[in-house]
């Protein structure tokens, strides 16, 4: 008796399904680092993680960005908020960081500004960047800053002290329930030695 012959099964398309995965992979990987500026922007808008906005930007001729004059608040009169200031410099840049002053009694729309020292310690031209911080994070949407040091990496010889300023505005639209707000200022390291040293030589 003979055995029946069993059918051949389909041979599957290795190299479609290879592609497939690989794509899913590639499409994975490209909405991972679409996430970050994604994310950074939702921090600055919602003032979620105590990211604080810029100064106010329009689009100029050929879609260049320009600074545009924000538009004045009214000021609260009858209430004050306490802004208090730290500086902190992160490992790596010799760096001392102080704000001049510690802390500001201010009106909800008032334009204020204040004064951070910054001091290279070593013999070598370094270029920082400070990040801001807002805490509580909630009032970190009202807190507006028209011009900041923040904004521009900041370029120290060796040895040399510099006095930045911060010009800011908190919101009269902020929550009554907050009365002190803390603006931190972290230095990083931006650049290496051979870059700061050709910015400090065309001064």
């Amino acid at each position: 008796m003979s055995t029946p012959a069993i059918p051949s099964l389909p041979t599957p398309n290795h190299r479609r399904l290879v592609g497939r995965l690989l794509l899913v992979v590639a499409l994975s990987f490209g909405f991972g680092f679409a996430l970050v500026p994604l994310y950074d922007a939702f921090c600055v808008v919602t003032g979620l993680n105590g990211k604080t906005a810029g100064a106010a930007k329009g689009i100029g001729i050929g879609g260049i960005q320009q600074q545009v004059a924000a538009a004045p608040s009214p000021i609260d009169k009858g209430r004050i908020v306490t802004v208090e200031f730290i500086g902190t410099v992160m490992p790596g840049l010799p760096w001392d960081m102080q704000p001049l002053i510690s802390k500001l009694d201010l009106h909800p729309g008032e334009l204020q500004q204040a004064m951070y020292r910054v001091h290279n310690r070593s013999d070598q031209p370094i270029v920082g960047q400070a990040i801001p911080s807002v805490s509580p994070g909630l009032a970190a949407q009202y807190f507006h800053k028209l011009d900041c040091f923040c904004f521009a990496q900041q370029t120290l010889a060796p040895g040399e002290t510099k006095d930045l300023p911060l010009t800011f505005i908190v919101k009269p639209e902020i929550d009554r329930d907050i009365r002190t707000i803390t603006l931190a200022y972290a230095f990083f390291k931006a650049a290496d030695s051979k870059s700061a040293t050709k910015r400090v030589a065309t001064r």
